[in-house]
């Protein structure tokens, strides 16, 4: 089919680069958040649920990080269903406004020692709600950037979800380091922390004005494809549906692998905090790179050599960059290992989301894509940090950490092989 207009078409005219970052803004202030979590999750830990054993204290806060993954399959049903029913726009306002809500109130919870347990309670609070906002995230956004780009370049703006994430990791790694380098520990824990929460918070205003003035993609027409199923009900594309969670299932736990690098780094290997948090600023620099790069490839070549091939890289490259970085034990050896693990991860990230959404009729699009995203975070990523780190403690090998994404990113290979292809597909748009 030609993608020239007819007498019974309407061309629309191209996504902007405003139009993109209003689109990912809730995913990169979703990372940026996570970054700092991370980073400060000593502080936090801390000031929430302070204990005599630092190892208590640390998977506490781990853990109530991981809960606030659990609304986030509610979070896809519930805005996914009203996005897939009334327009991608409201539903992207609606959950960017309830992330806000969360992270101003986490950084302005008062600690433990101020108000005792109710501290805690509060912070659960926050997570759950932000938990059951980025439920309803991930689907409508995605949906927005393939439906309003060109079909020939959906890769390549579909790589702005990913690449998203990796920059506001590079924000967060940065604001991090120089907290951690001119603040100085007293500072940190006593207002350094909230401090780097505050300024995530600060994208909140400007994220909803954009949000407000995109264009509904709901009511352009689209044809059916030979990669989607026949009707418009999820039960149909049941199989895109499990395939999709093992992709995204192996993307979660590399993607938190990495993040959780700058606690790795200075509590299991005990390197100075500013090579542990250059760590995370690597990997959010070549994530971003990569993840461009992957998406401009998977338009020319197709979506499934670039969730293939970079997943064999990966799966061969992982237990000898970690034993490199343990057996180094240096700021070069973690800095290069994270490079690499990064940049091949990075470039199947765009090939994954634009493939599943793809995949999927635009009637249950956003639902469907959300309810795959949000299930595989919810279980992998709410346990991915607790797991490594109690793997660690209880092993006291620093390599079960590379077993673990092993085995994690060759169910995500195995799923890859089995995924039908999607680019270059021509989709007629109709007023």
């Amino acid at each position: 089919m030609s993608d020239a207009a007819t007498p019974h078409t309407v061309a629309h005219p191209p996504i902007s680069a405003r139009q993109v970052a209003a689109a990912v803004a809730g995913n990169a202030l979703e990372f940026y958040d996570f970054t700092v979590y991370a980073t400060f999750a000593s502080q936090i830990g801390q000031a929430f649920f302070p204990s005599k054993t630092p190892f208590v204290s640390l998977i506490l806060t781990l853990i109530t990080f991981g809960v606030g993954f659990i609304p986030r399959p509610l979070g896809a049903v519930i805005i996914g269903r009203w996005a897939d029913k009334h327009g991608r726009r409201p539903a992207m306002i609606l959950s960017f406004s309830l992330m806000g809500v969360a992270i101003l109130g986490l950084a302005l919870t008062p600690s433990y020692a101020a108000i005792g347990p109710l501290a805690p309670i509060l912070v659960l609070i926050w997570r759950l709600c932000q938990g059951f906002a980025l439920g309803g995230e991930v689907g409508p956004t995605t949906a927005f950037l393939v439906e309003s780009s060109p079909p020939a370049h959906r890769g390549l703006y579909g790589a702005w979800q990913g690449g998203s994430q990796n920059l506001a990791n590079l924000v967060g790694a940065g604001i991090g380091l120089a907290f951690t380098t001119f603040a100085g520990v007293a500072a940190l824990q006593a207002w350094g922390w909230r401090a780097a929460f505050l300024i995530g918070a600060i994208a909140l205003p400007f994220g909803l004005l954009l949000r407000r003035t995109l264009p509904e993609t709901l009511h352009r027409h689209e044809a059916r494809t030979a990669a989607q199923a026949d009707d418009t009900s999820l039960k149909s594309g049941t199989p895109v549906l499990l395939r999709g969670l093992g992709l995204i299932g192996a993307s979660t736990i590399s993607t938190y692998v990495f993040a959780y690098l700058t606690t790795y780094a200075f509590k299991t290997l005990h390197m100075p905090a500013g090579v542990s948090l250059g760590a995370t600023a690597v990997s959010g620099t070549c994530g971003l790179v990569a993840g461009l790069i992957g998406g401009a490839l998977s338009d020319r070549f197709g979506r499934r050599p670039l969730m293939i091939w970079p997943r064999v890289f990966f799966l061969l490259a992982t237990w000898p960059v970690f034993w490199l970085i343990v057996h180094f034990h240096n700021g070069p050896a973690l800095l290069i290992g994270t490079a690499i693990l990064t940049f091949s991860s990075a470039l199947s990230t765009a090939a994954v989301f634009v493939a599943i959404a793809e995949s999927l009729r635009k009637e249950v699009r956003v639902m469907g894509m959300g309810m795959v995203y949000a299930v595989a975070v919810a279980v992998f990523g709410g346990t991915t940090q607790p797991i490594i780190a109690s793997l660690v403690e209880f092993t006291h090998d620093p390599l079960s950490v590379a077993w673990y994404t092993i085995a994690a990113t060759a169910v995500g290979l195995l799923a890859s092989l089995t995924m039908r292809e999607t680019a270059h597909r021509r989709v007629t748009l109709k007023s």
